[in-house]
Protein backbone atom coordinates (compact mmCIF):
# COMPACT_ATOMS: atom_id res chain seq x y z
CA UNK A 1 0.00 0.00 0.00
CA UNK A 2 1.08 3.28 -0.68
CA UNK A 3 0.53 6.70 1.00
CA UNK A 4 0.79 10.02 0.37
CA UNK A 5 1.44 12.79 3.53
CA UNK A 6 1.91 16.90 2.54
CA UNK A 7 4.54 18.85 4.42
CA UNK A 8 6.80 21.72 3.38
CA UNK A 9 10.16 22.43 2.06
CA UNK A 10 11.60 25.82 2.51
CA UNK A 11 13.04 27.45 0.04
CA UNK A 12 14.31 31.02 1.14
CA UNK A 13 11.16 32.64 3.12
CA UNK A 14 8.79 31.22 1.20
CA UNK A 15 7.25 27.62 1.22
CA UNK A 16 7.03 24.77 -1.36
CA UNK A 17 4.30 22.30 -0.94
CA UNK A 18 6.22 18.59 -1.22
CA UNK A 19 4.80 14.85 -0.99
CA UNK A 20 6.05 12.49 1.44
CA UNK A 21 5.47 8.85 -0.40
CA UNK A 22 5.74 5.72 1.70
CA UNK A 23 5.41 1.93 -0.12
CA UNK A 24 5.42 -1.04 2.18
CA UNK A 25 6.16 -4.54 0.23
CA UNK A 26 7.64 -7.78 0.87
CA UNK A 27 11.00 -8.61 0.90
CA UNK A 28 14.71 -7.95 2.89
CA UNK A 29 14.15 -5.98 6.25
CA UNK A 30 15.64 -1.92 4.37
CA UNK A 31 14.35 1.68 5.35
CA UNK A 32 15.14 3.65 2.25
CA UNK A 33 14.71 7.42 1.96
CA UNK A 34 15.09 8.95 -1.94
CA UNK A 35 14.62 12.57 -2.58
CA UNK A 36 17.96 14.89 -2.72
CA UNK A 37 17.99 14.84 1.28
CA UNK A 38 20.07 16.59 3.60
CA UNK A 39 21.89 14.73 6.18
CA UNK A 40 19.23 15.64 9.01
CA UNK A 41 16.87 14.42 6.97
CA UNK A 42 18.41 11.24 6.27
CA UNK A 43 19.15 10.88 10.13
CA UNK A 44 15.29 11.13 10.28
CA UNK A 45 15.14 7.03 9.66
CA UNK A 46 16.35 6.31 12.67
CA UNK A 47 14.58 8.82 14.94
CA UNK A 48 11.45 7.49 13.26
CA UNK A 49 12.07 3.66 13.65
CA UNK A 50 12.51 4.27 17.32
CA UNK A 51 9.57 6.75 18.02
CA UNK A 52 7.49 4.41 16.06
CA UNK A 53 8.52 1.22 18.50
CA UNK A 54 8.08 3.30 21.77
CA UNK A 55 4.98 4.70 20.68
CA UNK A 56 3.34 0.99 20.23
CA UNK A 57 3.82 0.87 15.76
CA UNK A 58 6.17 -1.16 15.47
CA UNK A 59 7.51 -1.64 12.18
CA UNK A 60 6.71 -4.81 10.11
CA UNK A 61 9.12 -6.88 8.65
CA UNK A 62 9.84 -6.30 5.50
CA UNK A 63 10.71 -3.39 2.46
CA UNK A 64 10.26 0.25 3.87
CA UNK A 65 10.26 3.15 0.70
CA UNK A 66 10.21 6.54 1.81
CA UNK A 67 10.22 8.86 -1.16
CA UNK A 68 9.99 12.94 -0.90
CA UNK A 69 9.09 14.56 -3.89
CA UNK A 70 9.83 16.87 -6.06
CA UNK A 71 13.00 15.56 -6.31
CA UNK A 72 14.41 18.56 -7.70
CA UNK A 73 13.97 20.62 -4.32
CA UNK A 74 16.52 19.79 -1.50
CA UNK A 75 15.29 19.01 1.63
CA UNK A 76 16.32 20.10 4.84
CA UNK A 77 15.67 20.88 8.46
CA UNK A 78 14.08 18.80 11.39
CA UNK A 79 10.53 18.55 10.32
CA UNK A 80 10.16 15.82 8.16
CA UNK A 81 10.09 12.88 10.97
CA UNK A 82 6.36 13.57 12.05
CA UNK A 83 5.15 13.39 7.86
CA UNK A 84 7.78 10.26 7.27
CA UNK A 85 6.09 8.88 10.79
CA UNK A 86 2.58 9.24 9.48
CA UNK A 87 3.28 8.28 6.00
CA UNK A 88 4.51 4.86 7.16
CA UNK A 89 1.56 4.53 9.59
CA UNK A 90 -0.99 5.22 6.67
CA UNK A 91 1.19 2.90 4.50
CA UNK A 92 0.17 0.53 7.58
CA UNK A 93 -3.25 0.58 7.57
CA UNK A 94 -3.31 2.20 11.38
CA UNK A 95 -4.30 5.58 10.19
CA UNK A 96 -7.06 5.97 7.56
CA UNK A 97 -6.08 7.28 3.85
CA UNK A 98 -9.25 9.70 4.04
CA UNK A 99 -8.08 11.15 7.03
CA UNK A 100 -4.58 12.53 6.09
CA UNK A 101 -6.02 15.01 3.21
CA UNK A 102 -6.10 18.40 3.19
CA UNK A 103 -3.17 17.92 6.03
CA UNK A 104 0.41 19.55 6.34
CA UNK A 105 2.64 17.71 8.62
CA UNK A 106 5.36 19.23 10.58
CA UNK A 107 7.87 18.11 13.59
CA UNK A 108 10.32 16.41 15.11
CA UNK A 109 9.95 13.30 17.15
CA UNK A 110 12.14 12.07 19.97
CA UNK A 111 12.97 8.55 20.43
CA UNK A 112 10.03 7.95 22.77
CA UNK A 113 7.98 9.62 20.50
CA UNK A 114 7.33 13.01 21.80
CA UNK A 115 7.04 15.66 19.26
CA UNK A 116 9.78 18.56 19.40
CA UNK A 117 9.32 22.31 18.64
CA UNK A 118 10.77 23.07 14.51
CA UNK A 119 11.08 26.46 12.84
CA UNK A 120 9.18 28.00 10.11
CA UNK A 121 5.44 27.01 11.04
CA UNK A 122 4.34 30.50 10.28
CA UNK A 123 5.78 29.67 6.52
CA UNK A 124 3.99 26.14 6.47
CA UNK A 125 1.03 27.78 7.46
CA UNK A 126 0.89 30.29 5.01
CA UNK A 127 2.30 27.61 2.21
CA UNK A 128 -1.27 25.87 3.52
CA UNK A 129 -3.25 28.34 2.74
CA UNK A 130 -1.70 28.97 -0.67
CA UNK A 131 -2.63 25.82 -1.13
CA UNK A 132 -5.77 25.41 -0.07
CA UNK A 133 -5.10 23.10 2.65
CA UNK A 134 -7.49 23.84 5.75
CA UNK A 135 -5.10 22.08 8.73
CA UNK A 136 -1.69 21.86 9.51
CA UNK A 137 0.02 19.82 12.48
CA UNK A 138 2.58 20.90 14.67
CA UNK A 139 4.25 20.22 17.92
CA UNK A 140 2.74 21.92 20.91
CA UNK A 141 5.09 24.48 21.39
CA UNK A 142 4.44 25.64 18.01
CA UNK A 143 0.84 25.86 19.05
CA UNK A 144 0.20 29.86 18.47
CA UNK A 145 2.34 30.22 15.69
CA UNK A 146 0.39 28.24 13.58
CA UNK A 147 -2.59 30.07 14.12
CA UNK A 148 -1.54 33.29 12.62
CA UNK A 149 -2.74 32.84 9.46
CA UNK A 150 -6.41 33.29 8.42
CA UNK A 151 -8.07 30.53 6.67
CA UNK A 152 -5.95 27.69 8.28
CA UNK A 153 -6.36 25.94 11.42
CA UNK A 154 -3.69 24.90 13.77
CA UNK A 155 -3.65 21.43 16.02
CA UNK A 156 -1.08 20.65 17.95
CA UNK A 157 -0.15 18.12 19.90
CA UNK A 158 2.71 16.33 22.33
CA UNK A 159 3.19 13.03 21.20
CA UNK A 160 3.22 10.96 18.07
CA UNK A 161 0.48 8.68 19.81
CA UNK A 162 -1.80 11.99 20.38
CA UNK A 163 -1.88 12.48 16.41
CA UNK A 164 -2.24 9.21 15.59
CA UNK A 165 -5.70 9.00 17.81
CA UNK A 166 -6.76 12.10 16.57
CA UNK A 167 -6.41 10.71 12.83
CA UNK A 168 -8.40 8.07 13.58
CA UNK A 169 -11.00 9.34 15.06
CA UNK A 170 -11.38 11.63 11.99
CA UNK A 171 -12.93 14.66 13.51
CA UNK A 172 -11.41 17.92 12.29
CA UNK A 173 -13.60 20.57 13.03
CA UNK A 174 -12.50 23.85 11.33
CA UNK A 175 -11.19 26.91 14.09
CA UNK A 176 -12.01 29.82 14.62
CA UNK A 177 -9.72 32.80 13.05
CA UNK A 178 -8.09 35.26 16.22
CA UNK A 179 -5.55 36.85 14.71
CA UNK A 180 -6.87 40.22 14.73
CA UNK A 181 -7.28 39.79 18.45
CA UNK A 182 -3.64 39.90 19.22
CA UNK A 183 -2.51 43.54 18.97
CA UNK A 184 0.65 44.31 17.50
CA UNK A 185 1.91 47.06 19.09
CA UNK A 186 4.18 46.53 22.33
CA UNK A 187 4.69 49.13 24.49
CA UNK A 188 8.79 50.75 24.14
CA UNK A 189 10.28 52.43 26.73
CA UNK A 190 12.43 54.18 24.47
CA UNK A 191 11.06 57.89 23.34
CA UNK A 192 12.51 60.90 22.26
CA UNK A 193 11.60 62.98 25.49
CA UNK A 194 14.83 61.91 26.61
CA UNK A 195 16.79 63.78 24.28
CA UNK A 196 17.65 67.49 24.64
CA UNK A 197 18.53 69.74 22.32
CA UNK A 198 20.02 68.83 18.75
CA UNK A 199 16.38 69.38 17.37
CA UNK A 200 18.24 69.92 13.57
CA UNK A 201 19.01 66.11 14.30
CA UNK A 202 15.92 64.81 15.43
CA UNK A 203 13.98 66.93 12.38
CA UNK A 204 16.37 64.92 9.89
CA UNK A 205 15.47 61.76 11.97
CA UNK A 206 11.90 62.51 11.23
CA UNK A 207 11.96 63.08 7.72
CA UNK A 208 14.11 59.41 7.64
CA UNK A 209 10.93 58.01 9.24
CA UNK A 210 8.40 59.84 7.13
CA UNK A 211 10.37 58.82 4.09
CA UNK A 212 12.49 55.01 4.73
CA UNK A 213 15.27 56.87 4.06
CA UNK A 214 18.74 56.00 5.12
CA UNK A 215 20.51 58.13 7.55
CA UNK A 216 24.15 58.57 9.09
CA UNK A 217 24.52 60.23 12.00
CA UNK A 218 28.03 62.11 12.13
CA UNK A 219 29.43 63.52 15.66
CA UNK A 220 32.11 63.67 18.46
CA UNK A 221 32.18 60.96 21.50
CA UNK A 222 28.84 61.54 24.39
CA UNK A 223 27.18 63.45 21.50
CA UNK A 224 24.06 61.54 21.44
CA UNK A 225 23.91 59.87 18.10
CA UNK A 226 23.20 56.24 18.88
CA UNK A 227 20.49 57.52 21.42
CA UNK A 228 18.92 59.06 18.92
CA UNK A 229 18.84 55.79 16.35
CA UNK A 230 17.71 53.57 19.23
CA UNK A 231 14.67 55.63 19.13
CA UNK A 232 14.26 55.93 15.50
CA UNK A 233 12.17 52.84 15.58
CA UNK A 234 9.87 54.25 18.15
CA UNK A 235 8.01 57.15 15.55
CA UNK A 236 8.20 54.32 12.56
CA UNK A 237 4.39 53.68 12.06
CA UNK A 238 2.60 50.72 13.80
CA UNK A 239 3.12 47.16 11.56
CA UNK A 240 0.06 46.38 9.84
CA UNK A 241 -0.96 42.25 10.37
CA UNK A 242 0.67 41.52 6.60
CA UNK A 243 3.71 43.92 7.59
CA UNK A 244 4.10 41.43 10.52
CA UNK A 245 3.44 38.13 9.24
CA UNK A 246 6.46 38.59 6.58
CA UNK A 247 8.69 40.08 9.64
CA UNK A 248 7.36 36.80 11.56
CA UNK A 249 7.95 34.59 8.70
CA UNK A 250 11.67 35.42 8.88
CA UNK A 251 11.91 35.45 12.63
CA UNK A 252 10.11 31.79 12.67
CA UNK A 253 13.03 30.74 10.19
CA UNK A 254 15.60 31.39 12.35
CA UNK A 255 13.74 30.02 15.25
CA UNK A 256 14.01 33.48 16.73
CA UNK A 257 9.95 33.71 16.94
CA UNK A 258 8.68 33.99 20.56
CA UNK A 259 6.19 31.34 21.01
CA UNK A 260 4.19 33.03 23.86
CA UNK A 261 3.42 36.25 21.35
CA UNK A 262 3.15 34.17 17.46
CA UNK A 263 4.35 37.15 15.70
CA UNK A 264 6.60 39.62 16.02
CA UNK A 265 4.47 42.48 17.61
CA UNK A 266 6.89 46.25 16.42
CA UNK A 267 8.80 46.85 13.93
CA UNK A 268 12.70 45.05 14.51
CA UNK A 269 15.43 47.33 15.64
CA UNK A 270 18.78 45.21 14.53
CA UNK A 271 21.98 46.53 15.66
CA UNK A 272 24.95 44.11 15.38
CA UNK A 273 28.57 44.25 16.59
CA UNK A 274 31.02 46.17 13.66
CA UNK A 275 33.15 42.73 14.33
CA UNK A 276 30.19 40.92 11.65
CA UNK A 277 30.94 38.58 9.31
CA UNK A 278 29.58 39.19 5.48
CA UNK A 279 27.64 36.41 5.69
CA UNK A 280 25.86 37.00 9.18
CA UNK A 281 25.18 40.41 7.88
CA UNK A 282 23.57 39.56 4.52
CA UNK A 283 22.09 36.06 4.56
CA UNK A 284 23.73 33.05 3.66
CA UNK A 285 26.66 29.87 4.82
CA UNK A 286 26.46 26.39 4.18
CA UNK A 287 22.72 26.42 5.16
CA UNK A 288 21.30 29.28 3.57
CA UNK A 289 19.83 31.54 6.53
CA UNK A 290 18.62 35.29 6.87
CA UNK A 291 21.17 37.49 7.78
CA UNK A 292 21.18 40.60 9.82
CA UNK A 293 19.83 43.15 7.19
CA UNK A 294 16.96 40.31 6.44
CA UNK A 295 15.51 40.03 9.70
CA UNK A 296 15.67 44.12 10.34
CA UNK A 297 13.03 43.89 7.45
CA UNK A 298 10.40 46.89 8.04
CA UNK A 299 12.62 48.00 10.84
CA UNK A 300 15.77 49.37 11.19
CA UNK A 301 19.33 48.15 11.21
CA UNK A 302 21.73 50.14 13.06
CA UNK A 303 25.37 50.13 12.03
CA UNK A 304 26.80 51.67 14.83
CA UNK A 305 30.69 52.78 14.81
CA UNK A 306 30.10 52.83 10.88
CA UNK A 307 33.93 53.05 9.82
CA UNK A 308 35.08 50.09 12.10
CA UNK A 309 33.00 46.99 10.29
CA UNK A 310 35.47 45.40 7.78
CA UNK A 311 35.09 47.31 4.45
CA UNK A 312 34.08 44.27 2.22
CA UNK A 313 31.46 43.51 4.81
CA UNK A 314 30.12 47.19 3.86
CA UNK A 315 30.40 47.47 -0.01
CA UNK A 316 28.28 44.20 -0.16
CA UNK A 317 25.31 45.77 1.67
CA UNK A 318 25.11 48.18 -1.69
CA UNK A 319 22.94 46.12 -3.83
CA UNK A 320 20.78 44.91 -1.13
CA UNK A 321 20.19 48.79 -0.12
CA UNK A 322 19.17 49.80 -3.38
CA UNK A 323 16.98 46.51 -4.58
CA UNK A 324 15.44 45.97 -1.12
CA UNK A 325 16.02 42.30 -1.55
CA UNK A 326 19.18 39.61 -1.73
CA UNK A 327 19.57 37.02 -3.73
CA UNK A 328 21.59 34.29 -2.02
CA UNK A 329 22.77 31.45 -4.81
CA UNK A 330 24.85 28.23 -3.99
CA UNK A 331 24.77 24.94 -5.41
CA UNK A 332 21.66 23.49 -4.20
CA UNK A 333 19.61 26.46 -5.21
CA UNK A 334 18.76 30.10 -4.79
CA UNK A 335 17.59 31.48 -1.32
CA UNK A 336 16.09 35.43 -1.98
CA UNK A 337 15.37 37.02 1.16
CA UNK A 338 13.74 40.54 1.77
CA UNK A 339 15.78 43.55 3.11
CA UNK A 340 13.52 46.29 2.84
CA UNK A 341 14.93 48.08 6.24
CA UNK A 342 15.80 51.73 7.25
CA UNK A 343 19.82 52.04 8.02
CA UNK A 344 20.75 53.78 10.08
CA UNK A 345 24.48 54.73 10.56
CA UNK A 346 26.70 56.14 13.39
CA UNK A 347 30.26 57.28 13.11
CA UNK A 348 33.11 59.21 14.83
CA UNK A 349 34.36 61.62 12.18
CA UNK A 350 38.04 60.54 12.94
CA UNK A 351 39.67 57.86 15.41
CA UNK A 352 39.77 60.21 18.57
CA UNK A 353 36.53 61.45 17.23
CA UNK A 354 36.65 65.21 17.53
CA UNK A 355 37.79 66.17 13.59
CA UNK A 356 37.88 68.84 12.78
CA UNK A 357 38.26 70.18 16.05
CA UNK A 358 42.55 70.54 16.06
CA UNK A 359 42.17 71.56 19.77
CA UNK A 360 40.94 68.28 20.08
CA UNK A 361 41.69 66.09 17.49
CA UNK A 362 45.43 64.76 17.64
CA UNK A 363 45.10 62.58 14.56
CA UNK A 364 47.22 63.62 11.15
CA UNK A 365 45.66 64.04 8.07
CA UNK A 366 46.76 60.98 6.59
CA UNK A 367 44.96 59.03 10.28
CA UNK A 368 41.68 61.22 9.72
CA UNK A 369 41.62 60.04 5.26
CA UNK A 370 42.68 56.40 6.43
CA UNK A 371 39.58 56.46 8.88
CA UNK A 372 37.19 57.76 6.72
CA UNK A 373 37.97 55.70 3.33
CA UNK A 374 36.41 52.78 4.84
CA UNK A 375 33.42 54.42 3.68
CA UNK A 376 33.08 54.83 0.25
CA UNK A 377 31.22 57.00 -2.15
CA UNK A 378 29.34 54.45 -3.67
CA UNK A 379 27.76 53.24 -0.15
CA UNK A 380 27.15 57.22 0.91
CA UNK A 381 25.49 57.54 -2.35
CA UNK A 382 23.19 55.09 -0.81
CA UNK A 383 22.44 57.12 2.40
CA UNK A 384 19.65 59.70 1.70
CA UNK A 385 20.61 61.94 5.32
CA UNK A 386 23.41 62.74 6.19
CA UNK A 387 23.50 64.83 9.57
CA UNK A 388 26.30 66.09 12.03
CA UNK A 389 25.58 65.64 15.98
CA UNK A 390 27.20 68.73 17.08
CA UNK A 391 28.18 68.26 21.10
CA UNK A 392 26.14 69.60 23.57
CA UNK A 393 26.56 72.40 25.76
CA UNK A 394 25.82 71.74 29.86
CA UNK A 395 22.88 74.23 29.34
CA UNK A 396 21.54 72.36 26.93
CA UNK A 397 22.18 68.59 28.56
CA UNK A 398 20.67 69.62 32.00
CA UNK A 399 18.01 72.21 31.01
CA UNK A 400 14.21 71.16 31.68
CA UNK A 401 12.39 71.77 28.64
CA UNK A 402 9.00 70.09 27.03
CA UNK A 403 10.82 67.73 24.60
CA UNK A 404 8.20 66.24 21.74
CA UNK A 405 7.39 62.70 22.30
CA UNK A 406 7.71 60.16 20.08
CA UNK A 407 4.24 59.80 19.93
CA UNK A 408 3.82 63.31 18.75
CA UNK A 409 6.41 62.92 16.16
CA UNK A 410 4.65 59.61 14.74
CA UNK A 411 1.64 61.06 14.29
CA UNK A 412 3.26 63.46 11.88
CA UNK A 413 5.04 60.85 10.59
CA UNK A 414 2.26 58.49 10.20
CA UNK A 415 0.12 61.52 8.07
CA UNK A 416 3.39 62.01 5.99
CA UNK A 417 3.09 57.95 5.11
CA UNK A 418 -0.96 57.64 4.62
CA UNK A 419 -0.07 60.46 1.58
CA UNK A 420 2.61 58.57 0.25
CA UNK A 421 0.28 55.13 0.33
CA UNK A 422 -2.40 56.98 -1.56
CA UNK A 423 -0.07 58.60 -3.96
CA UNK A 424 1.37 55.47 -4.78
CA UNK A 425 -0.99 52.98 -4.69
CA UNK A 426 -1.22 51.70 -8.02
CA UNK A 427 2.76 51.77 -8.68
CA UNK A 428 3.37 48.80 -5.97
CA UNK A 429 5.36 50.75 -3.26
CA UNK A 430 4.80 52.40 -0.58
CA UNK A 431 7.60 55.01 0.56
CA UNK A 432 9.28 57.88 -1.18
CA UNK A 433 12.54 56.62 -0.67
CA UNK A 434 10.98 53.65 -2.93
CA UNK A 435 10.37 55.63 -6.14
CA UNK A 436 12.49 54.71 -9.41
CA UNK A 437 13.90 57.16 -11.88
CA UNK A 438 11.11 57.03 -13.96
CA UNK A 439 8.69 57.35 -11.07
CA UNK A 440 10.60 60.52 -10.23
CA UNK A 441 9.87 62.39 -13.16
CA UNK A 442 6.28 61.84 -12.38
CA UNK A 443 5.84 62.75 -8.38
CA UNK A 444 8.79 65.03 -8.25
CA UNK A 445 7.91 67.23 -10.81
CA UNK A 446 10.07 70.59 -9.92
CA UNK A 447 9.14 74.36 -11.28
CA UNK A 448 11.65 76.60 -12.75
CA UNK A 449 12.52 78.45 -10.18
CA UNK A 450 13.12 74.99 -8.18
CA UNK A 451 15.18 73.32 -11.40
CA UNK A 452 17.34 76.26 -11.56
CA UNK A 453 18.07 75.86 -7.64
CA UNK A 454 19.11 72.26 -8.02
CA UNK A 455 21.26 72.72 -11.34
CA UNK A 456 23.76 74.95 -9.52
CA UNK A 457 23.50 72.60 -6.28
CA UNK A 458 24.10 70.09 -8.91
CA UNK A 459 26.87 71.21 -10.83
CA UNK A 460 28.47 73.01 -7.39
CA UNK A 461 28.73 69.52 -5.05
CA UNK A 462 29.40 67.36 -8.46
CA UNK A 463 26.66 65.12 -7.86
CA UNK A 464 26.00 61.21 -8.91
CA UNK A 465 22.54 60.57 -10.53
CA UNK A 466 22.14 58.16 -7.48
CA UNK A 467 22.59 61.38 -5.31
CA UNK A 468 20.77 63.55 -7.47
CA UNK A 469 17.79 60.95 -7.03
CA UNK A 470 18.18 60.88 -3.29
CA UNK A 471 18.03 64.54 -3.16
CA UNK A 472 14.89 64.91 -4.73
CA UNK A 473 13.40 62.24 -2.91
CA UNK A 474 13.60 63.39 0.31
CA UNK A 475 12.68 66.47 -0.68
CA UNK A 476 9.28 64.82 -1.65
CA UNK A 477 9.06 63.83 1.90
CA UNK A 478 10.00 66.96 3.09
CA UNK A 479 6.90 68.49 1.32
CA UNK A 480 4.96 64.95 2.50
CA UNK A 481 5.94 66.30 6.31
CA UNK A 482 4.46 69.55 5.11
CA UNK A 483 1.02 68.72 3.48
CA UNK A 484 2.01 70.53 0.30
CA UNK A 485 1.74 68.51 -3.33
CA UNK A 486 4.10 70.62 -5.12
CA UNK A 487 8.10 70.52 -3.78
CA UNK A 488 9.33 73.76 -3.28
CA UNK A 489 12.54 75.41 -2.78
CA UNK A 490 12.15 75.22 1.27
CA UNK A 491 11.97 71.57 0.57
CA UNK A 492 14.73 71.38 -1.91
CA UNK A 493 16.71 73.55 0.62
CA UNK A 494 16.04 71.60 3.39
CA UNK A 495 17.57 68.51 1.56
CA UNK A 496 20.49 69.91 0.49
CA UNK A 497 21.28 70.68 3.73
CA UNK A 498 21.13 66.37 4.58
CA UNK A 499 23.99 66.22 1.53
CA UNK A 500 26.35 69.17 2.84
CA UNK A 501 28.12 66.80 5.22
CA UNK A 502 29.74 64.60 2.48
CA UNK A 503 31.46 67.57 1.02
CA UNK A 504 32.71 68.93 4.65
CA UNK A 505 33.67 65.71 6.34
CA UNK A 506 34.83 63.73 3.08
CA UNK A 507 35.73 66.41 0.61
CA UNK A 508 33.26 65.35 -2.22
Amino acid sequence: MVSNIYTVAMNGIDGCLVHVEADMSQGLPSFDMVGVLASEVREARERVRSALKNSGFPLPIGRITINISPANIRKQGNHFDLPIAIAILTAMGIVPKENVDNIIFAGELGLNGCLKRVNGVLCFSATAKEHEIDYVVVPKENELESQMIEGVSGYSFQTLQEVVEWLQCGKKEKKEYECHNYELEEENTLDFSDINGQEMVKRATEVAAAGMHNILYVGPPGSGKTMMAKRLQTILPPLTLEESIEISKIYSICGLLDETKGLVRERPFRSPHHTITPTALTGGGRVAKPGEISLANGGVLFLDELPEFQKTTLEILRQPLEDKYILISRLQGSYKYPSNCLMACAMNPCKCGFYPDRNKCNCSSTQVEQYLGHISQPLLDRIDISIEVPRLTYEEFVGNRNNETSKDIRKRVVKAIEIQKKRYQKEGILFNSQLSASQIKIYCNLGQQEKRLVQGFFEKNNLSARAYHKVLKVARTIADLDGKENISVVHLSEAFCYRGLDKKIWGA
